[in-house]
């Protein structure tokens, strides 16, 4: 059972799960999640957004790119497991079955299920993407983040994805 929620009523406790990591989750040939720690709500072209940011390096980006579709899953309370954290964070969906550390429960929207476990859930459509110019980014940025090289080829690129739906899995 799903409760549909505004997803900006509880953007509070969204941004503040952010930092410590949320996932990111995917599917295209199978069903992927990243912990994820950077990310915007907002309103961009009159529509309500999430705006999740990827590495070129990461097995989520094709994904994105093939589908155009992705969810957020947060916890209402708490944070993130250490086994997930240890595993979404630092292993590869390449090798590692995802899918196997969670309940998943079908989108609404999309074909990407939410993670019962984590269950204020939004379903997003990427409506634009675009890689970061790493030549443009301030320096203490570039040394903190991209190794101080702004020819760097695992730099992030953005992804606004347009809200569709939102709930939590109960």
């Amino acid at each position: 059972m799903k409760e549909k929620i505004n997803p900006f009523e509880y953007s509070g406790k969204i941004l503040s799960a952010l930092k410590p990591g949320i996932l990111l989750n995917t599917y295209d040939e199978k069903f992927n999640s990243m912990v994820i720690g950077w990310g915007h709500m907002g309103i961009i072209w009159n529509q309500p957004t999430f705006t999740v940011y990827v590495r070129q390096s990461r097995y989520t980006k094709p994904a994105l790119e093939n589908t155009g579709v992705f969810t957020v899953s947060a916890p209402l309370e708490g944070g993130l497991s250490p086994e997930v954290m240890k595993v979404c964070g630092s292993q590869s969906g390449r090798d590692v079955d995802k899918a196997s550390l969670f309940t998943l429960e079908p989108a609404e929207t999309n074909n990407v299920p939410g993670v019962a476990e984590y269950p204020l859930t939004i379903e997003c459509e990427v409506l634009y993407g675009r890689g970061q110019d790493l030549k443009r980014m301030p320096p203490q940025v570039l040394n903190a983040f991209y190794g101080g090289n702004p020819d760097e080829e695992d730099f992030h690129s953005a992804y606004i994805g347009l809200i569709k739906d939102a709930y939590i899995i109960k």
